[in-house]
């Protein structure tokens, strides 16, 4: 009998621990060489385990439990002789799986995908293997949110029973009977769900930023006409060319760049006795996921081209929803965007993620009357919202900057020109 320990590896620098979240296989299981077999929660991100080797497996952890990094979590079996009748993953046959017509529902998530700002909320992997009988996956578990349904009500159809996706659209437009739209609840019954180590750790943090900062907010308003009307022209001609979406998020992103060129403390942070200054754009883009918010950060934003920030963006996005994010993809960031705008915001005042300094907070666009030139026109505005600690950032700082976002995003070309106007430049003033 030959016998493989698995340990935990580590997921990046500075952690010394991290959680099982979820064992993918049961005890006694035989597991293919690089299959996920857990997913762990460190306090930056969700990792996949994937077995060492070929085997069967002998679990050494529970779900929940907390593990020291290099710590034995199961062992493996490697002279086990492979179950009859079980075909490698490499070798087994691809069946196409049969097409259904899709019920035609009108539900709030169809709606989500072209929000007014970007980027979309991630969605949420069904991959899972590792829910029991009438437990949700996380994407029908986000629908049943949104949408109010009752899980009790909706038949599973997925493995070992769960409900799917397509489950809680079946039922959906199929309707429900008379007692389904007596209320949710009445039973008086609570339950209670333990805390993941990431969740924690965000609490964590959250409160410290409260406690520890000087967190003040400025707010501004943008008229995004100018941008849209930008994309509405050329946003054919960019996907084509640049293989990828021409979104709102990287006129954002490039325009916070040149403004945090302007205003340097912004982009900087606190040290022990010291304001530590970055001569680079780290900017760190919020995104949902299936295990909550998370931020990857987009390297030298400053020295990217707009189709270079979408590509990166996107790239980190699939990442994070996928649960394949590393921690050293969600550190060091030196400035945050959050987009509240893709779940109805309308204006927040955005916590800032530390040891940062800033956090700009967009929100969704709406029509409004405003202004221009003595007459009233209605326009697409959006408010956005700028954390700052005050302990490095005067008022007129964070003023000045947002302004500056304001007026880069109202007049696009000025981003090519390093925030000047380009007649200025022209004439050399």
């Amino acid at each position: 009998m030959a016998i493989l320990e698995m340990k935990v590896p580590s997921p990046g620098e500075s952690i010394s621990e991290v959680e099982i979240a979820t064992w993918l296989v049961a005890d006694g299981d035989y597991v293919e060489k690089d299959q996920a077999i857990a997913e762990v929660d460190s306090d930056k991100a969700t990792l996949e385990l994937p077995a060492e080797q070929a085997g069967i497996v002998t679990l050494k952890a529970e779900e929940g439990e907390t593990v020291k990094v290099g710590q034995v979590v199961c062992l493996i079996d490697t002279s086990a002789a492979r179950p009859a009748g079980s075909v490698p993953k490499a070798d087994a046959p691809k069946v196409d799986a049969p097409k259904a017509d899709a019920p035609k529902v009108d539900v709030k998530a169809a709606a989500v995908e072209e929000k007014a700002s970007v980027p979309n909320p991630m969605p949420v992997a069904e991959t899972k293997d590792s829910y029991a009988k009438g437990t949700p996956s996380p994407a029908a578990a986000k629908m049943i949110t949104e949408n109010g349904v009752d899980a009790k009500r909706i038949a599973g159809t997925g493995k070992d029973g769960r409900i799917t996706k397509g489950d809680v659209l079946s039922a959906m437009a199929a309707g429900f009977d008379a007692s389904a739209a007596q209320g949710w609840g009445g039973t008086r019954e609570m339950h209670s769900e333990k805390m993941s180590m990431l969740r924690r750790k965000i609490a964590e943090r959250l409160v410290s930023v409260k406690n520890e900062t000087a967190m003040l907010t400025t707010f501004n308003e943008v008229d995004m006409k100018p941008i849209m009307d930008l994309r509405d022209k050329y946003k054919k001609q960019f996907a084509e060319h640049h293989e990828v979406n021409l979104g709102f998020m990287s006129f954002f992103t490039k325009a916070v760049t040149e403004a945090l060129n302007l205003f340097p403390a912004v982009n900087a942070q606190i040290g022990d006795k010291e304001i530590i200054f970055h001569d680079y754009a780290d900017i760190g883009i919020a995104v949902s996921s299936p295990k909550g918010l998370m931020v990857p950060v987009v390297r030298n934003a400053e020295q990217m081209t707009l189709a270079e920030i979408e590509r990166e963006i996107k790239r980190l996005a699939i990442k994070a929803r996928d649960g394949k994010i590393t921690p050293d993809e969600m550190t060091g960031g030196t400035f945050t965007i959050t987009n509240g705008g893709v779940f109805g915001s309308m204006l927040s005042t955005p916590i800032i993620n530390p040891p940062q300094s800033a956090i700009l907070g967009m929100h969704n666009i709406v029509e409004r009357p405003v202004a221009i030139n003595g007459k009233v026109e209605i326009r697409p505005i959006m408010y956005v919202a700028l954390s700052y600690d005050h302990r490095i950032i005067d008022g007129k700082e964070s003023v000045s900057f947002l302004v500056k976002v304001k007026e880069m995003l109202e007049n696009p070309e000025r981003m090519i020109f390093g925030s000047k106007d380009p007649i200025e430049v022209l004439l050399g003033l």
